[in-house]
């Protein structure tokens, strides 16, 4: 490699913004050791970018990219030619009242802080080789112990596997059982990420349609009886947040058996009720072992955690970890040894109780600042629980219309009626409340679309 090449590649990471001002250069002794070149063809190429402006010699404090550099243009090159964010998408857009967001505000940061801070110090020499595949052994313990009180589960730590999310059970779960012919089941309206993912990796995928008892499983036994898989909220249906009946449960368990097929669980807020008690999750009723139960805790802890977990029927298990070793690298150690901490000392349970309790007084908020700025436009069909309210239009079908007018004012709903892939939609927005701190907030955000609403929904 000679002095020309080391220079242009410099040059090309300075204005792709790869090394930005201020950023320090490995000193020319270390880089023509990684190089293996001569030490004076690096001084050659450090001598142009300095003489040109690009790096600053700062003595012994070594080389670093010019601090007073200005890279206007290219960051205008940059801007231009990247693709622009989705308005309407929940992973890109910053705002209020954003779908799936726990109440980061009453995170107990300070205790999460501390078990971080002891886990990262304790970190063994032997854990520092590849994690497990299906998960940290005792992560995997303190779940199962948490499904088995929480959710009902009669579950073995041996079949839990730990994941990055749901979409990463999704694809997990259907490379592991599915065929390519085989006939997978979603609900319709059903959750828009699954949708996407789902058209791309399950050919042979149909809809299910959703009413005030959850999936229609009349409607699966008459068109779809040879479905392979059934993917289903049965919780809190995702977006409409309503409870699979119980009948309709054991319909499902029963289909599932007769035709040896599989139900795909998400379980996503299932911790949420409000008004009885916590609904089992409807593995908690399987008996013949149909039902593959999937989690995160995305909507229970934080997001950017990227930690979900799949309960393997027992007869899977072989199969799972064989293909697990092909597919997933598994999770990293860290945040697993955090979490499973986290969940075994109980600050996980209290959590979880302190915001069931929050996220009920926030609905009400919510519900409240909805029904005071827009009496007439709204009707609400409130559930045991969930993390989003739907409010249905009275009057119309122009929720999409509506969305992109609370968008604009930086209010992330979203409309109903994009969350079904048939013809017959329901229509109004879809409302996340957790992160409302109290009325007057709630008030406030909602004002700023008030005239505007008003006015082109007259």
């Amino acid at each position: 490699m000679g002095y020309k090449e080391i220079y242009a590649r410099y040059r090309q990471h300075i204005l792709e913004g790869r090394l930005k001002p201020g950023d320090r250069v490995p000193a020319i002794r270390t880089l023509a050791s990684e190089l293996q070149v001569a030490r004076k063809t690096v001084e050659a190429a450090y001598e142009i970018l300095i003489g040109e402006g690009y790096f600053v010699s700062q003595g012994a404090k070594g080389t670093c990219v010019n601090p007073q550099l200005l890279l206007a243009t290219a960051s205008e090159k940059a801007a231009v030619s990247a693709p622009p964010a989705s308005e309407n998408s929940p992973r890109e857009s910053k705002g209020e009242l954003r779908l799936g967001i726990p109440a980061l505000d009453e995170f107990p940061h300070k205790k999460w802080l501390l078990i971080s801070g002891k886990a990262a110090r304790t970190l063994r020499p032997e854990e520092m080789i590849l994690p497990p595949v299906m998960g940290y052994q005792p992560l995997r313990e303190a779940i199962a112990s948490y499904l088995s009180i929480s959710r009902g589960l009669n579950c073995q730590p041996e079949q839990i596997f730990i994941t990055s999310g749901y979409r990463a059970n999704l694809r997990l779960i259907l490379a592991v059982l599915a065929q390519p012919s085989d006939k997978v089941l979603f609900e319709d309206p059903g959750y828009f990420f699954g949708q996407k993912l789902l058209k791309r990796i399950a050919p042979n995928l149909h809809y299910v349609p959703v009413d005030r008892q959850g999936m229609d499983v009349d409607y699966l036994l008459r068109y779809h009886p040879d479905a392979r898989f059934s993917i289903v909220t049965p919780t809190h249906h995702s977006p409409l947040a309503v409870t699979l009946s119980l009948p309709r449960k054991h319909q499902l368990l029963e289909w599932a058996h007769q035709n040896d097929s599989w139900i795909i669980e998400d379980d996503y807020d299932g911790e949420f009720h409000y008004t009885r008690k916590v609904i089992p999750a409807m593995k908690s009723l399987d008996v013949h072992d149909r039902v593959i139960y999937t989690g995160t805790f995305s909507k229970t802890m934080m997001p950017a955690m990227r930690v979900g977990y799949l309960v393997m029927p027992k007869e899977t298990i072989g199969r799972f970890n064989e293909l697990g070793e092909i597919l997933e690298t598994g999770m990293s150690l860290l945040p697993q040894k955090i979490l499973a901490q986290f969940l075994s000392e109980g600050h996980f349970y209290r959590h979880i109780k302190k915001m069931r309790i929050l996220y009920q007084q926030r609905r009400r908020m919510m519900l409240d600042a909805l029904q005071q700025c827009f009496p007439e436009m709204f009707d609400f069909e409130l559930t045991d629980g969930g993390m989003h309210i739907v409010a249905f239009l009275r009057r119309g079908t122009q929720d999409k219309a509506l969305a992109e007018i609370w968008q604009r004012h930086q209010l992330r709903v979203l409309p109903l009626s994009g969350w079904y892939m048939q013809t017959q939609k329901r229509y109004g927005l879809v409302i996340g409340y957790t992160n409302i701190r109290s009325p007057e907030q709630a008030f406030a955000l909602l004002q700023r679309t008030a005239r505007e609403t008003r006015e082109a929904f007259k």
